[in-house]
């Protein structure tokens, strides 16, 4: 029985995680590197609790014991109890390789690992793991707290049993989980990187300038956000690391990053994180 859920990453995606699983009432161990990155990470948590206080879905109480449910570590140690893993961290290979491997012989070996990779092969994680049936892939979007999807990734070996928990425990996280196949961006960076790639290509050819081709997308394609502003959202870094994951997994010139992107991130412009990408916050 799951009752505490470790996750390993406290930036956006990871204190989004862990925001979602203490509202459904699990406890939480969030690890990360620093106390700096943990106290961004639960003041963000508590700024997006209080936005519900102020209107009205949930009172000052349930903000509290929802914030009890919440313990910060630096020590990847402390997730050496926990019932289930998700992993949040940076888009990088062998990083979350070298993590995985020590989870692997810090957890118990009934305990579930998962990745919120948004590209990575989960077959190839699970791969260098002794339980590569009882490891899979989360995909949560972002913000986590609002949007409903939960890509839910099988690799290779993962077992039946290790998919119907992680759908039942997307549910109970107030998910809906939709499962995909392991291959590289899974449905849905295969298909939305690509676009964003594609309207970089657009001003990086002068086609048009960043608001006439978010504009277009908006107004022609009924889409809520504009390709570039969703990149600057993602964070430029992020859009370029699943590019290069697409690019190597299919090596497919239709995946190959815009120089332009490749010059933005060198450059240091990652988006709204880093206050300015193709527009300026």
């Amino acid at each position: 029985m799951i009752q505490t859920i470790g996750v390993i990453g406290s930036g956006t995606m990871g204190n989004g995680i862990a925001q979602v699983a203490a509202c459904a009432g699990f406890k939480v161990v969030m690890r990360d590197l620093t106390t700096d990155f943990l106290q961004r990470g639960l003041a963000n948590i508590d700024r997006n609790l209080q936005r519900d206080v102020d209107k009205g879905r949930i009172n000052r109480e349930a903000k509290q014991e929802i914030l009890s449910r919440l313990e910060a570590q630096t020590e990847l140690d402390a997730l050496r109890d926990v019932d289930f893993v998700i992993e949040a961290i940076n888009e990088d290979f062998a990083i979350k390789t070298e993590l995985f491997k020590t989870l692997d012989t810090l957890v118990r070996p009934e305990v579930i690992l998962s990745s919120n990779t948004s590209s990575i092969s989960i077959t190839k994680l699970a791969g260098i793991t002794s339980r590569p049936d009882r490891f899979i892939g989360m995909h949560f979007f972002n913000p986590v707290p609002v949007m409903k999807l939960l890509e839910v990734v099988r690799g290779m070996a993962t077992s039946d049993a290790t998919f119907a928990t992680v759908k039942e425990l997307g549910a109970a996280m107030g998910k809906t989980p939709i499962v995909v196949n392991d291959s590289p961006g899974f449905v849905s960076n295969r298909v939305l990187l690509p676009m964003i790639n594609e309207a970089v290509y657009a001003l990086y050819e002068g086609v048009g300038t960043v608001t006439a081709i978010d504009e277009v997308m908006k107004l022609g394609m009924n889409h809520p956000m504009g390709p570039l502003q969703l990149a600057d959202f993602i964070g430029l870094d992020v859009c370029l690391a699943i590019l290069n994951v697409l690019y190597d997994g299919f090596n497919d010139s239709k995946y190959r990053p815009c120089p332009l992107l490749k010059k933005y991130v060198d450059a240091g412009w990652l988006g709204r994180k880093t206050g300015k990408g193709f527009y300026e916050y």
